[in-house]
């Protein structure tokens, strides 16, 4: 019994330790529920739409300002790019593309827990806005 219970204590600690190690790489849920994957592209850090909201009114990039990208699925669409790491719960120096607006910001990223801070701004970081998205625990897929 004592070592039924010393191992699961074993694979608990290992289990919450790898959680806490990914920092801000893996899948979030956004506020308006699709899923987003941040994920290591070459020496950057990349994010890209796994899962699009099923209450979402578009399934393609309609808001872009380039009508040739309006076809374009925003399903495994890539909403941010070119972030530095600073260690592994901070990213800077990226930009953020809502395809919501149509819009691209300059960002920063930050993990604390499984909660996701992303900062987007035009200008000055003073000026911009924050959103919280939360770790999505399972791996999900583009439908």
């Amino acid at each position: 019994m004592r070592l039924l219970t010393a191992t699961y204590l074993l694979l608990l600690t290992l289990n919450t330790s790898a959680h806490a190690a990914t920092g801000v790489l893996g899948d979030w849920i956004t506020p308006t529920q699709s899923v987003v994957r941040l994920y290591p592209c070459g020496s950057d850090v990349c994010a890209k739409i796994v899962k699009v909201s099923p209450t979402s009114p578009e399934t393609t990039d309609l808001k872009n300002p380039d009508a040739g990208q309006h076809n374009r699925p925003l399903c495994g669409l890539d909403v941010g790019m070119g972030f530095q790491r600073i260690d592994a719960n901070h990213l800077d120096g990226g930009h953020l593309y809502d395809p919501q607006s149509g819009r691209t910001y300059k960002g920063t990223i930050t993990a604390e827990g499984d909660d996701l801070k992303l900062h987007g701004y035009i200008g000055i970081s003073l000026l911009g806005r924050t959103e919280i998205w939360h770790r999505v625990s399972t791996v999900v897929a583009c439908k």
